[in-house]
């Protein structure tokens, strides 16, 4: 059973007022721009929210965008609310006032029982301090994940990313997971270029701990190529918010092709 609701907070260094200007005009510039964090990875040039009750949260194509919630509620430093367009939710965002800044609250409520919840928050509301504490000495377009990435398995991958990190200095855009949360995707990164790490399981079999992810910009022609050249394919194309295929080399590397998206360079 779907459980009833989510909720998730953190504290920012800004007043109610700006931190509210900060999560709805300049989400694109916090929202972490990794291929699980889209609808459509391959597609996607921006994250948007139009301003006031009716507005709605976008993700953005070149030639269309996606719908994801309708502004239900607009009150700039106290609270924003909206209806999911993509699942049986209805979210709360809080803005209070605390020692220091703000601190953000967001709960994610199922609207029926049996609904569909997508509850994504949890993970998300953690990117907001990082950009708040950046945002006075960013300038340019939001960060890219460079086309090449690397995907490690791990029995453990959260005690993974915490010892690369503290062992290592491999840093994150993310958060790090703490002792007791086990996340499905952790994403590291060195420079712009991802290392993700996931949880080994009886497909990923010791002996193929690692494979490399590679962005193209015509998954459908790169595939077919791979395809008449000679390389087993392990899965054809398919979407888990990114399109991708995976496939072996001659020695039995293992390697993920996924579209990229056209803000990729």
């Amino acid at each position: 059973m779907t459980e009833p609701s989510a909720t998730a907070s953190v504290e920012v260094s800004v007043d109610p007022a700006t931190a509210f200007e900060v999560f709805t005009a300049e989400i694109d510039h916090w929202w972490l721009r990794n291929p699980i964090n889209f609808f459509d990875s391959g597609r996607v040039t921006a994250m948007r929210i139009e301003p006031g009750v009716g507005g709605r949260v976008l993700e953005v194509y070149a030639d269309d965008v996606l719908e994801l919630a309708t502004i239900t509620a607009w009150d700039p430093g106290a609270r924003l609310g909206y209806r999911s367009s993509v699942d049986d939710t209805e979210t709360s965002v809080d803005f209070e006032a605390v020692t220091g800044g703000t601190r953000v609250t967001v709960v994610q409520k199922l609207k029926s029982p049996d609904g569909k919840a997508f509850y994504f928050w949890p993970r998300v509301i953690r990117w907001l301090p990082d950009w708040v504490e950046r945002r006075a000495a960013a300038s340019g377009p939001p960060r890219e994940i460079e086309r090449l990435s690397i995907a490690l398995y791990y029995d453990d991958p959260a005690a993974a990313a915490r010892w690369l990190h503290e062992v290592f200095a491999i840093d994150s855009w993310d958060t790090f997971p703490a002792e007791g949360e086990y996340p499905s995707w952790i994403e590291l990164h060195v420079g712009r270029v991802a290392v993700l790490l996931f949880k080994r399981t009886e497909a990923r079999p010791t002996a193929i701990d690692h494979n490399v992810w590679v962005y193209v910009d015509d998954l459908d022609a790169h595939f077919a190529h791979a395809q008449q050249a000679g390389a087993k394919i392990l899965t054809e194309i398919h979407s888990h918010g990114y399109r991708c295929y995976e496939a072996e080399d001659l020695e039995g590397h293992r390697w993920t092709f996924a579209q990229a998206r056209p803000t990729m360079q």
